[in-house]
């Protein structure tokens, strides 16, 4: 008796460890999730401040800071609830700030090599800690940052943090270093410009200078301050994260940042070993293989250590800032370590040239990257009236074989506010564009902090100016700050429009990451209606998608002011495909389950009745007969 209950244990502890691996299936030589992932991206200093003074250039007492701990578990469940599966918790590791936190071993940072006050999270200062600003007590700032990762894990979602390989803080200084590791530069040969394991370059004999202010700019708004002084030193200098080499860096250069570098020579000379032709076939362990008996530049170690140092604490994936300038076969190392740990680490790159997706997806092994260039693009001038749907099919063509890697977003935190008066100033425009980014491809979709309540990002924070949400300063978030209402996050002091718009993200994010068909087929029935549809126009988009056990049809009206009127016709090829007979089938908007259509099926065409109001979207999906 006492065997067959172990038996039965055994059992169903492996059915359980099946159920809960993350499902996955191999399509175009690719692995495929099964189901849709949803990114919420939360810029964590802003996300808990309840403070609503906003006043420019503000201090942390004056403005107020969110914390790790404002995390709580229930505003963690309602973020889940929304339809989310993984946390971008961006601005955690240790960057500039301008406050005086030396009485916990913290230097100093100059206000002269800082943007804004409270910082920019991309000038990273010290990688094996986190931003003290973030902690209620700051000499536990790790041991709160690990509880948080505990605590969203408990709630169901996975964690991301970003990690800049490009680039680091101008005064980069690691004081909480495992044992053995050495800080950026220490080991540098700094009497030359270039060397393959120094971990910057040098303009050798020279002086660092600060840029020459422009535009009225002072450093922290002209407040006077003892680091203050015209100068910073820096001897020799270090070129700028942009690339710049001179030794005084222009305004408009990331010059609070060092570049990094990766062995590759001032005039691009690759000093590693390049990866054999064909390798980008090859899986992540074949690339972990290929690196483990290679010399590679002393950086490519250092970050490597870094981004396996937070995988052993629990971080489930990366955001890689600005990828592309770094070199692929540095991915190729980095990523294939990271994923010989954790096989289901979530990496997200930042790359911006399309001629180089398939390298950074395939050589460098990166799951996600950015679909900025063609498909957010493309769709925030068609939000801006600019902009035709007819564009949009021959994106999701181009990028066929790697549409699941393309990861989908309206906002984030470079971008402006779909609110803001300079993007659609009109948080109601982005309806349409949400369903259609977030159901036309099998890729996840990512949404940013306060978008779901529609917040337009107007506040004059400092340095970071109005239409997007400052990521340099201390402010509130007043639309997202409604929603939370002192920390209950029931969005008690919200307006009923930004109720309706939360619930409206809510409907489609939880459809997208259950649905069967989104992570199934794809064809796009716009240009067959646009041809053959009468009062079909280049404001309204249609698709389809399906598989075994779902079928969709997807339209969207993208028209702010006027009613779409039209017989949408399926083309026979679909209706062949779903192996639909003449006749009538019943259709349910998933969006709205009051709203019922019906598809007619005549001579192997289909025909839908359509009345689609102003910026409204059908999820139709086939009820089964």
């Amino acid at each position: 008796m006492k065997t067959k209950i172990i038996t039965s244990i055994i059992a169903l502890t492996l059915i359980f460890a099946a159920c809960n691996q993350e499902k996955k299936e191999i399509k175009n030589n690719i692995e495929v999730k099964k189901n849709k992932e949803v990114v919420y991206q939360v810029f964590t200093r802003l996300f808990g401040n309840t403070n609503t003074t906003n006043k420019p250039w503000g201090t942390i007492e004056e403005n107020g800071v969110g914390k790790f701990n404002d995390f709580t578990e229930t505003a963690l469940k309602e973020i889940k609830d929304l339809g989310v599966t993984y946390i971008w918790y961006t601005g955690v590791p240790h960057h500039d700030v301008i406050r005086d936190y030396t009485k916990f071993g913290i230097s100093n940072d100059d206000p002269e090599v800082v943007k804004g006050r409270a910082g920019s999270p991309y000038a990273v200062k010290d990688y094996y800690n986190v931003n003290p600003d973030l902690a209620v007590n700051v000499e536990n700032r790790l041991e709160e940052f690990e509880a948080l990762i505990e605590r969203t894990h408990k709630i169901g979602m996975k964690v991301i943090i970003d990690i800049v390989p490009n680039h680091v803080a101008r005064n980069y200084k690691g004081n909480s270093n495992p044992k053995g590791v050495t800080d950026f530069g220490a080991d540098d040969d700094k009497t030359k410009q270039y060397d393959v394991n120094n971990n910057f370059y040098y303009n050798p004999g020279e002086d660092f200078k600060l840029p020459e202010w422009q535009n009225g700019y002072k450093p922290i708004g002209g407040e006077k301050h003892p680091l203050v002084d015209g100068k910073f030193n820096e001897t020799p200098p270090k070129w700028t994260g942009n690339g710049s080499r001179a030794s005084q860096p222009g305004f408009y250069d990331w010059y609070e940042t060092i570049k990094v570098n990766y062995g590759v020579s001032p005039d691009g000379r690759k000093d590693f070993d390049e990866l054999p032709q064909g390798f980008e076939n090859e899986d992540y362990k074949k690339h972990f293989e290929f690196w483990r008996d290679k010399q590679v530049p002393n950086s490519w170690v250092k970050f490597k250590d870094i981004a396996l140092y937070w995988t052993a604490k629990g971080v489930d994936g990366f955001r890689y800032d600005m990828a592309e300038m770094v070199p692929v076969e540095f991915w190729s190392y980095m990523n294939s370590s990271i994923k010989m740990e954790n096989p289901n680490a979530f990496l997200l790159a930042e790359v911006y040239n399309p001629s180089l997706y398939r390298d950074y997806i395939h050589k460098g092994k990166m799951d996600y990257l950015y679909d900025k260039v063609a498909l957010y693009d493309t769709i925030k001038n068609i939000m801006q009236g600019r902009g035709l749907t007819d564009n949009l099919p021959s994106i999701q063509a181009d990028l066929a074989d790697i549409e699941h890697h393309m990861l989908h977003f309206l906002e984030n935190h470079d971008e402006q506010r779909i609110a803001s008066p300079d993007f659609a100033g009109s948080a109601e425009k982005g309806k349409p564009a949400m369903v259609v980014s977030a159901t036309i491809s099998t890729s996840p979709t990512m949404i940013y902090f306060g978008q779901e309540v529609g917040e337009p990002g107007n506040e004059d924070a400092g340095f970071g100016k109005p239409t997007r949400t400052s990521i340099f300063d201390y402010i509130g978030v007043p639309a997202h700050q409604r929603w939370m209402n002192e920390g209950k996050f029931d969005g008690g002091k919200s307006t009923s429009e930004e109720i309706e718009l939360r619930n409206f993200y809510k409907r489609l994010l939880n459809f997208t990451i259950k649905s069967d068909a989104l992570m199934g087929n794809y064809k796009e029935i716009h240009h067959f209606n646009r041809s053959e549809t009468e009062n079909y126009s280049d404001k309204i988009f249609s698709f389809v998608r399906w598989s075994k056990n779902e079928k969709l049809l997807i339209v969207s009206n993208f028209d702010a002011n006027n009613l779409g009127e039209f017989e949408l016709k399926i083309p026979s090829e679909v209706i062949s495909e779903w192996k639909m007979n003449d006749g009538s089938y019943n259709l349910q908007n998933q969006l709205d389950f009051n709203r019922k259509l019906e598809l007619k099926v005549e001579n192997g065409v289909g025909i839908i009745a359509t009345h689609i109001k102003p910026l409204e979207s059908f999820i139709l999906k086939v009820e089964k007969e």
